[in-house]
């Protein structure tokens, strides 16, 4: 099988194409910058906005596109502009090119929780309604409809992951506001200490970034007559306090649990630590799964550290 993913160079895109790799598939990879893209990838180096890049992207046969590409929250709040251009309009110009190359082809794109906005119910699930605050939030909302639209037309066979907190992403600048929940990861790794931009008692929805690709991975294949109308489901994921994942962390680091202090920021405490209970049953009928338990969680995010 031939893969198509965009974004390869980031996070998440490199732990799918190296999964890919690893099970005999072949992956064209495209990304602003190339040094990151795992190894054994066709490269495909530039701007997802621009059309010969898209066009050196698609030349080849493929059998499946996964769109991770994107302007994250906290630079697409910086500028709104750039978000549009490349979470809305470049994304919209692939769907259609990719379509008229391979109609009915699988398209599997990553969205995100933030489309719930910022305001939770006491539970979400399949039936909470989308209502986002953020420009990042809007723009994914507007784009999980342009999946729905042509899939209902058969132009492609759309696939919609919602992801949450993915653990533990690489130290340093990643534009993402949640960057903290991975900081606290690389913080207590190294036996530092670390001040949580969010109170001990928030909430968030998480998931190991193996097994966000191994979801990305079955949903390359799933069959969506099992999805809902909207093609979107909310990824499984552990409900967790920022408390009892950072003693989970100490706990298989050996480090003491009080190296962390808590000073929230009530922006971010709004917005990212205020998640409550999730039930996932359409992406767990489609095959989708989180990583068990809170243990499994802590284990698989610090073996890619």
């Amino acid at each position: 099988m031939r893969v198509i993913i965009t974004g390869a160079g980031g996070f998440v895109g490199r732990e799918i194409s190296k999964q890919l790799i690893l099970r005999g598939d072949d992956v064209v990879g495209l990304d602003v910058n190339g040094g990151g893209m795992f190894a054994g990838i066709r490269q495909v180096v530039g701007e997802m906005s621009d059309p010969a890049v898209r066009q050196d992207l698609l030349r080849e046969t493929y059998d499946a596109l996964i769109h991770l590409a994107t302007v994250p929250g906290g630079a697409a709040e910086a500028d709104p502009a750039a978000s549009r251009r490349v979470n809305v309009d470049a994304m919209y110009d692939l769907l259609v090119e990719a379509s008229e190359k391979r109609p009915g082809v699988r398209v599997v794109y990553a969205s995100s929780i933030a489309v719930f906005g910022d305001a939770l119910p006491d539970l979400v699930d399949d039936q909470t309604p989308l209502s986002p605050r953020m420009i990042y939030a809007g723009h994914k909302a507007m784009m999980e409809d342009v999946i729905a639209m042509f899939s209902n037309r058969n132009e492609i066979d759309g696939v919609t992951l919602r992801l949450p907190g993915i653990l533990a992403r690489p130290k340093g600048p990643s534009g993402m506001k949640s960057a903290f929940m991975s900081d606290l990861f690389h913080a207590l790794k190294k036996g530092e200490p670390f001040e949580c931009p969010v109170s001990a008692e928030g909430t968030i929805w998480a998931q190991s970034v193996k097994k966000c690709a191994e979801n990305f991975v079955e949903a390359i294949t799933l069959d969506s007559r099992l999805l809902p109308p909207t093609r979107a489901v909310t990824l499984p994921a552990i409900h967790i306090s920022m408390e009892a994942l950072t003693a989970e962390i100490a706990s298989q680091c050996d480090v003491p649990s009080d190296l962390v202090s808590y000073k929230p920021d009530q922006q971010l405490e709004d917005a990212f630590a205020r998640q409550p209970r999730l039930e996932t049953r359409a992406a767990e009928q489609a095959g989708l799964a989180h990583d068990g338990n809170p243990a499994t969680l802590v284990r698989n995010a610090l073996s890619l550290i």
